[in-house]
């Protein structure tokens, strides 16, 4: 089931509550969303559910943890529930989580079709 717009708005507004939000941004992909902070793939939003990518960070700032894969075959990520609704930790997450992911690498040129 694809993930809603709504839900995805709403998880970004959260953010945004601490200074977030010219930091964050959403994509859609394949039906579902990527959330980005600082260009950065810091989360995934599948099923309307919120999956974080996991850090060393990030754990130490979650209470109740819960790890699961965001779709079949995926790596496990952490899990938000009630996270979503503390406006300040879900800001404080995102940030750390992009602080620790490394920055992504610069796509090669596309090469001219002749």
């Amino acid at each position: 089931m694809a993930s809603d717009l709504a839900f995805v708005t709403y998880v970004c507004e959260q953010a945004s509550l601490f200074g977030q939000g010219k930091r964050l941004a959403h994509k859609k992909m394949f039906g579902e969303f990527a959330l980005y902070f600082d260009e950065k793939v810091i989360a995934l939003i599948c099923d309307d559910q919120l999956f974080v990518k996991p850090t060393e960070a990030g754990r130490g700032l979650i209470e109740n943890l819960h790890e699961a894969p965001p779709y079949p075959g995926a790596k496990p990520h952490f899990l938000i529930s009630d996270e979503i609704e503390n406006a300040e930790a879900l800001s404080k997450l995102f940030a750390a989580t992009a602080a620790a992911l490394p920055m992504p690498k610069p796509k090669k040129p596309k090469k001219a079709k002749l």
